[in-house]
């Protein structure tokens, strides 16, 4: 299971359902795109390294961005970006997720139903 940033950041904010949810993974699984997406919006050193402990205690894998996850990312995008909003971090993590088989936990529906054979929980607080 591939972790959106969504879910990570209402575990990190308090929220008992997404920390009920993620303690039922183990390890939790991030792709890279995820893991830049965290960075991109820490507001402080101690943020970030809270988020690293966290991620470190949880056993996090962080997955690479690979050339064939790259490729499949600009193949989503050309396809969704105009017809469906689809961004450059949820293209790389809806691309992670096609190539290594695995479904993807997220409330961003929006964003990820219209790729074609990507497996989707959705996460509802």
């Amino acid at each position: 299971m591939l972790v959106d940033i969504d879910v990570l950041i209402w575990h990190l904010r308090g929220y008992p359902q997404a920390t009920r949810r993620l303690d039922r993974l183990n390890p939790l699984t991030l792709s890279a795109a995820t893991w830049l997406e965290l960075l991109q919006g820490m507001r402080s050193k101690a943020e970030l390294v809270a988020v690293k402990q966290m991620l470190q205690q949880r056993r996090a894998a962080l997955l690479p961005i690979t050339e064939t996850i790259t490729q499949r990312a600009i193949a989503l995008m050309e396809a969704l970006t105009l017809s469906h909003g689809l961004q450059l971090g949820d293209a790389l993590i809806a691309a992670t997720a096609l190539e290594l088989g695995l479904p993807v936990l997220t409330a961003n529906t929006k964003h990820f139903e219209p790729v074609e054979g990507l497996a989707i929980e959705v996460f509802r607080i």
